[in-house]
């Protein structure tokens, strides 16, 4: 029994030995690691730091940090490495503790290059891949993916070896495969498997990876790597046209959104109103003035703020929209050029009194939480702020064919659209049809300023930006018609995005322009025939 108690007891003073050697290995092969950094080139920062990586050092996370944060610096007369502190002060790489004695007249940070810094994540990334965290974990994979540092196999390998999440894993797979292609010693089938895991990601990363890979690679890997290459390009080329669709929708719905209530009174009162864009200024900077309130009296309710600026923006650029049809446009109704004049002086008035008011600065309007960021659906980004544009567009759209279909002003609107003396003669009141008829328009610009205040700057200036293109919608879909508003309105969008990267944006703007100038000579009333004063007459 003593010899048995006798042997374990040696065990144990063995094993104590074997730690304090071993800790004190990692710290010497730490410390003697440290003064590559203080030889001021490229090659021996990145030595000395795949050394600190591999050394397996507790405080090797905090020395990279530092690294990283361009905090780490040497003594160039001792070439003795230290970390600054936010303070200033001086710290021992090795214990993380305040260095004893006085600190050097002079230190010098190390340089770092775009090859060292991607390095940098690499060992970071590595370092962090058993974190509890999963969305750290995560991280950390796809930035040793795209490192592409062969040093970071061994950690990899060990976190994969524990990891229990799917898409994590998945995340680590393409990263070992990355760190095994830029590992000039690993076995010629098994980077030509790596190829293959890459080429299964599919994005920008995985390409990059491909056609940048290193001269030492046999000519079987490199030829799967060509194939995958192209595969990829193949397959990205489709998602960029998903996402210039996607951007078309999305400029589609502002064109909408800034040209339908133009569209509501060319087609109903025959005025083209030069003032209209700065009914949409009206509406964001109703939206600049809610959120500046709700900043200082009530931050809890920020994210509500374009709920609360809706109606607001509708009401003023409503009212503002029958003020000037009661006190200018009733008097030039049948004088097209007359109306056209008066409603720029009005716009040049309005801009004015902003700038006044405002100042000609920008203005900040800020997204809400839940219309900030973007999401990823493949290889395209949805961003939420134009989204939620899309959908507000489409749900003005169907409110307003609601109100003009199943409404008693809707009725008398159409009507007097179609035949404006038959409609007075029946007792329609057609001057105050009028004048609502300009209220809603302009308000539903209001409603449009609103969503534009998100993608947009707020400015004087704001409405300019958008006339031109609402009135080549309204002619290009026909003078009053809703539907071929909206059909105008999303091709422009489309055609405008797909010729942007072909013919730039300003020659894709007069292509545009004069498609619409050669249309109108066939097709005088746009997409859908015209009904309305304009035919009567």
């Amino acid at each position: 029994m003593r010899t048995l108690r006798d042997f374990l007891a040696s065990l144990l003073v063995a094993l104590i030995l074997l730690t304090v050697a071993l800790a004190g290995a990692r710290a010497g092969s730490l410390a003697d690691a440290l003064p590559g950094f203080a030889e001021g080139t490229f090659p021996a920062t990145e030595a000395a730091l795949s050394a600190v990586a591999a050394s397996g050092d507790p405080q090797t996370a905090a020395v990279i940090k530092a690294l990283q944060d361009e905090r780490l610096v040497f003594d160039p007369a001792t070439k003795a490495v230290f970390i600054k502190a936010a303070d200033g002060s001086l710290l021992d790489p090795t214990t993380g503790k305040p260095i004893a004695g006085p600190a050097p007249a002079e230190t010098k940070s190390i340089r770092l290059n775009n090859k060292i810094r991607g390095s940098i994540d690499a060992a970071m990334g590595a370092l962090t891949l058993l974190s509890p965290d999963p969305a750290v974990r995560l991280s950390a994979a796809d930035a040793v993916f795209k490192a592409r540092q062969a040093s970071a196999l061994p950690a990899l390998q060990a976190a994969l070896a524990k990891e229990t999440d799917p898409r994590i894993k998945l995340v680590m797979q393409q990263a070992a495969a990355s760190a095994a292609l830029a590992d000039p010693k690993a076995a010629e089938t098994d980077r030509v498997a790596a190829v293959q895991v890459i080429q299964n990601r599919g994005d920008k990363d995985a390409l990059a990876i491909l056609t940048e890979l290193k001269s030492d690679a046999s000519p079987a890997v490199r030829a799967a790597a060509g194939t995958a290459a192209a595969n990829i390009k193949g397959e990205l080329a489709i998602w960029d046209n998903v996402q210039n669709l996607y951007y078309s929708l999305s400029l589609g719905s502002v064109l909408l959104l800034a040209a339908i209530g133009l569209a509501i009174t060319f087609g109903v009162m025959g005025v083209i109103n030069m003032a209209h864009g700065e009914m949409v200024m009206l509406g964001a900077y109703t939206t600049f003035v809610v959120q500046e309130t709700i900043r200082e009296q009530a931050p809890w309710l920020f994210d509500w703020s374009l709920a609360i600026a809706l109606p607001l923006a509708f009401l003023v650029s409503g009212a503002v929209g029958v003020v000037i049809e009661r006190g200018i446009i009733r008097f030039l109704y049948g004088r097209p050029l007359e109306t056209l004049l008066a409603t720029w002086g009005v716009s040049l008035i309005l801009q004015q009194a902003v700038r006044t008011i405002f100042g000609p600065n920008n203005r900040e309007v800020g997204n809400p939480s839940w219309m900030s960021g973007a999401f990823d659906l493949g290889n395209l980004t949805i961003t939420y702020n134009r989204m939620w544009i899309i959908v507000f567009a489409a749900a003005v759209f169907v409110l307003l064919l609601v109100v003009l279909r199943f409404t008693r002003f809707g009725l008398q609107m159409r009507a007097v659209t179609q035949n404006r003396a038959m409609a007075s003669a029946m007792g329609i009141r057609t001057p105050w049809v009028d004048a609502l008829t300009f209220g809603l328009g302009s308000g539903i610009a209001g409603i449009a300023g609103v969503a534009l205040s998100q993608i947009d700057n707020v400015s004087p200036n704001l409405g300019q930006s958008y006339i031109i293109d609402s009135f080549m919608v309204v002619v290009f879909g026909g003078v009053g018609n809703l539907w071929g508003t909206l059909i105008a309105a999303l091709s422009l969008g489309v055609a405008n995005k797909f010729l942007e990267p072909v013919a730039g944006a300003v020659l894709g703007k007069i292509v545009v322009l004069v498609f619409i100038i050669l249309f109108i000579q066939k097709r005088p009333r746009g997409l859908f025939a015209l009904k309305g004063r304009a035919v009567e007459a």
